[in-house]
């Protein structure tokens, strides 16, 4: 996803955040070779993510290769909270800092968080080597709609809200009926939410100029464009990755 979608999605976003009249805009998202944009049945196609097959075994390992870094970044300064608390795991004195950026209409974000996540969080966030801070970044109101309802969960239910919307990111973001208001009602359901209580937290307009407010913040002091991106110890890496590729990069800092 790129950032030229910002400015619209900012504007539709500023007049509040009812449901009832989302419009679904989903685009693919970017990794490190590619930046493009798909069409909302492409896009949800992707959505439909699938853990990955498990690996034959080789006899000789196949070399990692290591992502690049796009850029270094001050990470002081990405470390210091935003306009809402931050969404953390781990060890805050880990000696790798991971902060990812990510948008929940993203099949990316998705795939990154249903192939890979759980298995860098028991090797590395679990054990204290890594902390790992999850912020938003989304390109539209659906994600937008979503991250709020993260957020108005209890707090130690957002990662595993998170989890469960991206998870099933095909059935809320692209329904076959169309209907994203309903499918992220009765998701929402399963988390403990009410009719009243999900209607109260999506018209919450200081909640959707908060959540905007990290997506801006990113992108204006850290030269965010894309999803997922990771910035990791002042480099930033954008794009999915593998385990082995997370592993090797976190390993590099350790």
């Amino acid at each position: 996803m790129q950032i030229s979608e910002l400015n619209l999605t900012k504007r539709r976003l500023l007049g509040g955040i009812a449901v009832a009249t989302l419009g679904v805009v989903l685009a693919s998202c970017s990794d490190s070779s590619e930046n493009k944009t798909a069409t909302e049945g492409e896009a949800s196609k992707t959505a439909d993510v699938k853990p990955a097959e498990p690996a034959t075994t080789a006899t000789t390992p196949a070399k990692v290769e290591m992502p690049k870094s796009e850029r270094d970044v001050d990470m002081a300064e990405v470390m210091k909270p935003g306009t809402l608390p931050e969404m953390a795991l781990g060890d805050p004195n880990a000696p790798v800092k991971i902060v990812e950026y990510m948008s929940m209409t993203c099949p990316h974000c998705a795939n990154f968080h249903v192939n890979t996540f759980d298995a860098i969080k028991k090797k590395y966030i679990d054990t204290g080597k890594v902390y790992f801070v999850l912020r938003e970044f989304p390109f539209d109101p659906a994600a937008t709609a979503a991250f709020m309802l993260a957020r108005c969960a209890p707090q130690d239910r957002y990662f595993p809200f998170v989890d469960t919307f991206l998870k099933q990111q095909r059935a809320w973001a692209a329904p076959s009926d169309g209907d994203v208001r309903g499918a992220m009602l009765q998701i929402s359901k399963l988390a403990g939410f009410t009719q009243e209580s999900f209607e109260a937290c999506l018209t919450n307009a200081k909640l959707a100029a908060d959540v905007t407010a990290v997506r801006d913040r990113a992108a204006k002091d850290f030269g965010i464009q894309s999803t997922p991106t990771f910035l990791v110890n002042g480099k930033s890496y954008s794009g999915d990755m593998s385990v082995d590729t997370m592993s090797a990069l976190i390993d590099s800092f350790l």
